[in-house]
């Protein structure tokens, strides 16, 4: 009987990060029962709850990302750092001793930076995956010495100095195949209504919770209703804002029956969400974070908005009563938005997973 292979892959902190690697994780074990794959991820990401609720092979690291602010309590994160980088470096040599992995598929985040590190050193075949159009500091870090370095978007190789692999990026399985009807009975909406869809990544987003707070007057004086998610940590505040035309929801793990019922999207303009936006054909509205590294987020967004496909609203410069009218005028006129669908999807890349995998499995002769 062949002994079973090991692939690590390491990465989370968000969705944007965590996301990739289980999408990239399903479909090798899709392709080959010969192999094991294990995560890595960080003890204060996402990927804490779920990894374990999927009962899923994993590591979790002691280990967060550097903070920018000058707040006594991201001061003492900072120096946390001193004592749990050496920590998670201990860990997973440890890991790799123990396992051996094959090959080691760093996806971003902070808890990837280790895990891709170690890999180069010790030789193993070690595989970047990233999705922004700036790359992170992983892949900025790492690309040169990597096997193979997987980029969501073309605008990438302006950034990094190596060889590079456009694939898209990899998304949720099935995420553009759900249920109008079961999409409008799991949220209580009204099938019969336009319906716009607001979420601020995994995490959420306060100035965007803020923004369309501010004018939530228009769902009950349109035939218009909201899906709207709040994030966890502004939800308590928010639920009681919640109408039969406005759904408020703190997390939305349903995101294909989301997309599906949606005739157009407001969020934030990280690169998985975007990905997702085009493979679905969905119209948007995106507002980039304006804190995101190099701005990068705003360098996703573009790439949409010469497309056709999206309209971007700067938060710094936001007018509420802009925001109103872009978004009535929008919903309000459904050719416009079956255009920016098709745009959309010309833009897409559904196949980003299969070609990722296989590459890597062809190069890991597996």
């Amino acid at each position: 009987m062949d002994e079973e292979i090991t692939i690590m892959i390491a990465g989370g902190g968000t969705g944007g990060h965590l996301y990739p690697a289980l999408a990239i994780g399903e479909e090798i074990m899709k392709r080959t029962n010969k192999v094991k794959v294990h995560y890595i991820g960080s003890e204060f990401g996402l990927e804490a709850n779920v990894l374990p609720n999927k009962g899923l092979s994993h590591t979790l690291l002691p280990i967060s990302g550097f903070q920018r602010s000058l707040s006594v309590n991201s001061i003492l994160k900072n120096l946390a750092l001193c004592v749990r980088i050496p920590i998670s470096i201990k860990r997973i040599k440890s890991l790799f001793d123990k396992m051996n992995p094959k090959v080691v598929i760093g996806t971003g985040g902070y808890a990837s930076a280790i895990p891709v590190k170690i890999g180069i050193k010790r030789n193993i075949l070690t595989i970047i995956q990233e999705q922004n159009s700036y790359p992170g500091l992983t892949t900025r870090l790492f690309a040169k010495k990597a096997t193979t370095v997987f980029v969501g978007s073309e605008d990438s190789k302006f950034y990094l100095d190596t060889d590079i692999n456009v694939t898209g990026n990899p998304i949720r399985s099935g995420i553009e195949k759900g249920s109008k009807k079961l999409g409008f009975d799991t949220f209580q909406l009204n099938s019969s209504l336009q319906t716009i869809f607001l979420f601020g990544g995994s995490q959420g987003s306060e100035p965007l919770n803020k923004a369309i707070h501010s004018i939530l007057n228009i769902f009950g004086k349109n035939n218009i209703q909201l899906l709207w998610q709040t994030g966890e940590k502004n939800y308590n505040s928010l639920k009681h804002l919640e109408t039969e035309k406005i759904k408020i929801k703190p997390y939305i793990k349903e995101m294909n029956l989301a997309y599906a019922i949606s005739d157009l999207v407001i969020s934030r303009a990280g690169a998985l969400t975007l990905s997702e936006l085009l493979v679905c054909g969905m119209p948007s509205i995106l507002l980039p974070l304006p804190t995101a590294t190099a701005d990068h987020q705003t360098k996703n967004a573009m790439t949409l908005v010469q497309a056709g496909a999206a309209i971007m609203i700067d938060q710094h410069n936001m007018d509420i009563n802009y925001l109103k009218n872009t978004v009535l005028e929008l919903i309000n006129d459904k050719n416009k938005l079956s255009i920016m669908g098709k745009n959309a999807l010309q833009l897409a890349k559904p196949n980003a997973t299969h070609s990722i995998v296989k590459n890597i499995l062809e190069v890991a002769q597996i």
